[in-house]
């Protein structure tokens, strides 16, 4: 038997009702679009939704195998339509595009590689192109319940300047109060809360907070913090940040690069139980950009994340 660390979660990520139950209240159940559906995780993703009655799929890519794979779930998918097409490329081009065309309210990746999934929706004949930057954001549950814990960047941006943190951080705070949060807490992650000149993510944390502050209304902003300062209003008072409005219960974290996000999401998955919606905004439509690792949980919840905006 192979052991692992102890460090590792035993809970199984649980969809949140609450975000589940308000898909449900939708008077218009969303069309989503599937590229590279012919695979057993997107299926059963599919399935559950549509069992739970938020969202209507269309099915892109080989009929054949779409066919049996539905078939292998006993799910009779006769009512939907599938669109036959050959190779990932295409799948993902066809898909982008019925939502560009407005035919799709959703698009959501199947198996089809990401590359070539963000290329279908940058290539201008998709029709999803906006003005705004790609944004990747982790809707994160914790299995107990309370509040979720948004973090972006995790799976798109390398390395976001300053502006594509600003813009993050713009479309963060509106999926907050989308969700009925009327003032977010907002974090800009750093390894210290000092502004060190040998810590470059405490500058440009500093920097996002004094923006952020002056210029998006009704929401609460703080950096640079740390990751215990951040997560402890204790730890936060030991080192001196009495009253600040988001220590110890921020609602959404802006992290500096792609592998402080990700390592964050993960250890909150992996080490806490806790559910991760992902979703991509800045495009046309939301987009579902989903894992080959992540649980059905984590694939409905994104589901009825998107359904909700």
């Amino acid at each position: 038997m192979i052991k692992e660390t102890p460090f590792l979660s035993q809970i199984s990520p649980i969809c949140p009702k609450d975000l589940l139950n308000n898909a449900k209240k939708k008077f218009i159940k969303p069309v989503i679009a599937i590229a590279g559906a012919a695979h057993k995780l997107p299926m059963l993703a599919a399935k559950e939704a549509v069992l739970e009655q938020i969202m209507t799929p269309i099915f892109v890519g080989e009929k054949a195998l779409i066919k049996s794979c539905a078939s292998d779930l006993n799910w009779d998918i006769s009512n939907f339509q599938i669109i036959n097409v050959t190779g990932e490329t295409e799948a993902a081009e066809t898909a982008a595009k019925l939502c560009g065309d407005g035919k799709a309210d959703i698009l959501m990746k199947g198996q089809v590689h990401t590359d070539l999934f963000i290329k279908s929706v940058l290539d201008k004949k998709s029709g999803l192109r906006t003005k705004q930057r790609l944004i990747h954001v982790f809707h994160i549950s914790h299995p107990n319940g309370g509040n979720p814990l948004l973090i972006s960047d995790a799976a798109i941006n390398v390395s976001p300047d300053l502006q594509t943190r600003k813009d993050a951080t713009i479309q963060i705070v509106k999926l907050l109060k989308s969700l009925g949060n009327k003032e977010p807490r907002v974090a800009f992650l750093s390894a210290t809360e000092s502004i060190l000149k040998s810590v470059p993510s405490s500058l440009e944390a500093n920097i996002l907070y004094e923006w952020c502050s002056k210029n998006i209304n009704n929401a609460h902003f703080s950096g640079p913090l740390a990751l215990d300062t951040l997560l402890s209003y204790n730890a936060a008072v030991t080192k001196g940040l009495h009253g600040n409005p988001v220590v110890g219960q921020p609602d959404a974290i802006i992290v500096p690069d792609i592998v402080s996000g990700n390592v964050l999401f993960k250890s909150l998955v992996y080490l806490s139980g806790g559910c991760a919606a992902g979703l991509v905004l800045g495009a046309k439509v939301p987009l579902l950009l989903t894992s080959r690792a992540d649980p059905p949980a984590a694939r409905l919840a994104s589901i009825a994340l998107a359904t909700l905006i």
